[in-house]
């Protein structure tokens, strides 16, 4: 599927537009989100992503859009993982709902900037050294099994991170409450406020969770238009997802093993497509597949939290 410049242009003229109108006219003033109207915005950003498929398809057509819907729903998924480390990172700054998006703004500008860069770079090395698909496959698979098995703590100390000791040692951090502001002066000297700290917080875990999304992604498609629209689409609607779901998704207790086995199986599907096409096999996971096993598996994990759920209040 070849992109003319045009479609780029006009893409990411289209995301600093509601980049924009996200800051300056819909959320000019500091308020707390209501559930309603998170998930309306919500809302908004998936019927958005859902209708630029339909560009993907005059662009190239079935296989294109499946891919695209695919990478988009995958991103989406694997983002539930990023709103419970906004949740205790904004529980342990104290910082009040109605500022949360502002730091959540410019995490997600930053992540969309980090993200483009990350992305053409890995498909770039990909398609030069197709070997790493077995690499990158094993590292999902990896990754997927650990996090199935791995012990969530729900009572984690920032205090206790090595960064946050890392950042009270060179920053001049002030903890007095100014309002908004990622620096503030007092006395001749600048500081770093609460926000900043959240900030970099909130930065870096996506470049943490960034190592496993765009991986999984570029295993279901290496075309960069599509891989990039896609996870530009799941990062805008992060920020309404996370006003939405901050309160009704620790519910959810099994959401994780869902994530988990998403990966692994992403994972897993990069390495038999993989051995398929060397030995020369008639067979391959197709991206269909991969998207109903996607849907299936967050289906599964939130059923079973619901149950799990309603079993205890009834005990």
């Amino acid at each position: 599927m070849q992109i003319s410049p045009l479609y780029w242009v006009g893409f990411f003229v289209f995301v600093a537009i509601m980049l924009f109108l996200d800051l300056k006219v819909f959320n000019r003033e500091d308020k707390t989100p209501t559930i309603k109207g998170s998930l309306i915005t919500s809302g908004f950003w998936i019927v958005l992503a859902l209708l630029f498929s339909f560009v993907i398809f005059h662009l190239g057509g079935k296989t294109p859009t499946i891919d695209y819907l695919t990478t988009y729903t995958l991103e989406l998924s694997l983002s539930l993982d990023n709103l419970f480390v906004f949740i205790l990172v904004f529980t342990y700054f104290h910082i009040d709902q109605k500022y949360q998006h502002r730091v959540l703004f410019w995490g997600v500008f930053s992540a969309i900037i980090l993200r483009v860069l990350f992305i053409l770079g890995g498909a770039a090395i990909l398609s030069r050294f197709q070997w790493l698909m077995y690499v990158l496959g094993a590292f999902l698979l990896y990754a997927g099994i650990k996090m199935f098995f791995e012990k969530s703590n729900q009572n984690d100390n920032l205090d206790d991170s090595r960064l946050m000791q890392f950042l009270n040692k060179i920053l001049p951090i002030e903890t007095t409450d100014e309002g908004p502001k990622f620096f503030i002066k007092d006395h001749g000297k600048w500081y770093v406020t609460q926000f900043m700290v959240a900030l970099i917080f909130i930065e870096l875990s996506d470049i943490i969770f960034a190592f496993d999304s765009i991986p999984a992604s570029l295993a279901v498609t290496q075309n960069t238009f599509v891989v990039i629209t896609s996870n530009i689409f799941a990062l805008m609607g992060l920020r309404s997802f996370y006003a939405a779901l901050s309160i009704i998704l620790p519910m959810f207790k099994y959401i994780k093993y869902g994530l988990a086995s998403i990966l692994a199986f992403i994972g897993l599907k990069m390495i038999i497509n993989e051995i398929a096409k060397t030995v020369g096999w008639h067979f391959e996971i197709s991206n269909a597949a991969s998207l109903g096993f996607i849907v299936l598996a967050l289906g599964i994990a939130i059923i079973a939290s619901l149950i799990s759920n309603r079993r205890k209040k009834q005990a």
